[in-house]
């Protein structure tokens, strides 16, 4: 996540977000320093293995911490019911056809927080979310993947 960029989601993600940070600061930051102090009262620290996954366990939790503090202070929460449906837009779900393989598949375009593909939940950040991202209904989509450049045309647009 790069500095100062929105976190486009829904008003249920921010919230479960903010549960999950609470969660994160209220049960797991105490139950990490447990462990450390436990460990240290084993002895030699030099030598304590016990101690050094503590401590590392707690510094992935602190940075854990940080991250979702970050996603939540740039968090945008959409309203589904504002959402223009004539052109391709984040919460938005695009019905395309790939013009090499003539399959059609839905995609919902969502924030990178919410990202899925077993779903049908493409990130807006994807090059297939950027690349449908502003498109209206009829319009060929020429994406470039690793696998090389995908074609599609834009079926159906719904919420």
């Amino acid at each position: 996540m790069s500095e100062a960029t929105t976190n486009y989601v829904k008003k249920d993600t921010y919230e479960a977000m903010k549960q999950e940070l609470h969660h994160m600061k209220k049960i797991e930051r105490p139950a990490a320093s447990k462990a450390i102090a436990e460990a240290r009262e084993k002895g030699d620290l030099k030598e304590n293995a016990e101690y050094d996954a503590a401590k590392e366990a707690q510094g992935m939790l602190e940075a854990k911490i940080k991250y979702l503090e970050g996603v939540i202070a740039t968090a945008r929460i959409l309203d589904e019911s504002n959402i223009d449906t004539s052109k391709a837009s984040i919460l938005t779900k695009v019905t395309v056809t790939n013009l090499g393989t003539k399959k059609q598949v839905t995609y919902q375009i969502v924030s990178e927080k919410e990202a899925d593909l077993k779903l049908g939940k493409i990130s807006v950040t994807s090059p297939i979310g950027k690349g449908l991202l502003g498109k209206a209904v009829g319009d060929i989509v020429e994406v470039t993947v690793p696998a090389g450049i995908l074609k599609f045309k834009v079926e159906n647009i719904t919420i």
